[in-house]
């Protein structure tokens, strides 16, 4: 496998994006190849942790507006790059990634950091993986809130535009990051901001964990993730530890899927669900300093 490694100055003077880099060698699991991942942890140690964790194609930038509203609550907050974006390595090929090795890997970093006592915030693919991450090691877990994002089974035809999308991310020339993460928000992007996103991606060869998310989202019944997500899916549907759905009122992605998570999941009842208007898919720019509220709310209630 060959590893690509962002160059460090390449997130020197990020606009609003002043927090300590940390690195995790992640050890040999299988047939997984070690590989060094990058994390926030903000905040007193000795706090439970609030743990975000971003989609495609973004990474922890995505969450600077929420970050403070949670210190000032007085949270610790980790925030890691999925391996494949931010400071994180990256494997060179499409190849070398599949769902269960996230998965995987996100399961060898809670047990290098020994995150316990959890509150998760997952959007889009952070909810793919940290939803199997709650089904698979619960007990490293106190709740969690979802927030445009659900458990994709394959039992349900994607559509044609997903379809367009994956076919897109696979054979485009060049897989514009930052301009995907603007187009997928409420309100445009500064030029700074589109910048920052762009940044862990020097060039298009670092680009092979961006553009092979949406190959492995399951489509079909008989995807290799599709079974394991239909197990996480059995524990999910005996999740009593409180469960918060934070969808925005502008994603036409995962539009509806709140109303799964809240009609399946034990933990979802009599919770105080949230809508959120004015923001797109990736609301954590478009109200993200509500959305820390929110959260910061649901942690002090439960």
């Amino acid at each position: 496998m060959q590893v690509l490694r962002t160059p460090e100055d390449r997130f020197d003077t990020l606009p609003g994006f002043d927090f300590a880099p940390h690195y995790v060698e992640l050890g040999d699991r299988g047939s997984l190849q070690p590989l060094r991942l990058h994390y926030l942890d903000e905040g007193p140690r000795a706090a439970a942790p609030v743990l975000l964790l971003h989609g495609e194609p973004s990474w922890s930038y995505l969450y600077r507006k929420m970050i403070p509203v949670l210190l000032d609550a007085g949270h610790r907050v980790v925030a890691p790059d999925l391996i494949g974006f931010g400071r994180s390595d990256k494997p060179a090929s499409i190849a070398d990634y599949s769902y269960q090795g996230h998965v995987d890997w996100m399961s060898a970093f809670l047990e290098a950091v020994d995150l316990r006592g959890i509150t998760l915030c997952c959007q889009d693919w952070g909810g793919l993986i940290g939803l199997r991450l709650v089904a698979e090691h619960g007990g490293r877990f106190a709740r969690v809130l979802a927030a445009n994002t659900f458990l994709p089974t394959g039992d349900h035809d994607p559509g044609t535009a997903f379809r367009e999308w994956r076919e897109y991310a696979r054979s485009t020339p060049v897989f514009p990051v930052g301009q995907i993460v603007s187009r997928g928000c409420a309100k445009r992007l500064t030029e700074s901001e589109i910048a920052a996103y762009d940044a862990p991606f020097p060039d298009e060869s670092f680009k092979a964990g961006a553009r092979a998310f949406p190959l492995l989202v399951p489509t079909t019944p008989d995807d290799p993730a599709a079974e394991p997500n239909r197990q996480a899916w059995k524990s999910l549907m005996q999740w009593e530890k409180p469960f918060l759905t934070a969808f925005s009122d502008q994603d036409p992605i995962t539009r509806g899927a709140d109303a799964v998570l809240q009609k399946l999941i034990p933990g979802a009842r009599k919770q105080a669900h949230r809508t959120l208007a004015g923001g797109g898919h990736f609301l954590q720019e478009d109200v993200g300093e509500e959305l820390a509220r929110v959260l910061a709310r649901f942690i002090a209630d439960t």
